[in-house]
């Protein structure tokens, strides 16, 4: 029964994704509120695995009308969440730090493709949480954008191989600068 109901989760999340009116009342009973239409257009930043098209564009199905490098201050990439599996993988995460900024990929996207995003990354609920950050594009302009932070642990963790690999190719795809590229390339992973 156990596993069954384990099942039934992701299916349900993805229906409800489906759906603008079934997330809004879906986003209340969890204590968030969605604003908008599903057709409005919202900037997100990707830090983490969401750089790589493969898990962006083809596991999670969202096509971007638009997209760019860019980069927020004030933040520092971190691995201190527990992965799957537990002890042998860390997600990455972002932890205010005002000497510091993290590189990425800025995403524009609909509401309604945020929600199917949220869906697969547990928002709202477990772990991540929407944190609302002004970044900066390649060109100097600042987009208001919307990214994922969780509460961390106080002691990070190692990526696994294959996730620390989606965040360099992803970071080589979008030509983040060299200087972040040998940050990622010099990221210990679990064994």
């Amino acid at each position: 029964m156990r596993q069954t109901v384990r099942r039934l989760r992701p299916e349900l999340r993805r229906l409800i994704a489906k759906s603008w009116l079934l997330s809004c009342c879906y986003y209340l009973l969890r204590g968030h509120r969605l604003s908008g239409r599903a057709s409005d257009e919202i900037w997100y930043f990707a830090y983490g695995a969401n750089m790589h098209d493969s898990a962006f564009r083809v596991r999670r199905g969202i096509q971007p009308l638009e997209h760019c490098s860019g980069r927020i201050k004030g933040y520092r990439l971190r691995f201190n969440l527990d992965g799957r599996p537990r002890g042998k993988a860390a997600p990455a995460n972002l932890h205010p730090d005002p000497d510091a900024e993290v590189w990425g990929v800025l995403y524009r996207i609909t509401k309604r493709d945020l929600i199917r995003l949220d869906s697969t990354e547990g928002v709202p609920g477990r772990g991540y949480r929407h944190a609302l950050i002004e970044a900066e594009d390649g060109g100097g302009r600042m987009i208001p954008a919307v990214t994922y932070m969780a509460q961390g642990k106080e002691v990070d963790g190692k990526p696994s191989l294959r996730y620390i690999t989606l965040l360099r190719e992803g970071a080589r795809t979008h030509a983040l600068p060299e200087t972040y590229i040998g940050f990622l390339d010099g990221v210990e992973h679990a064994q």
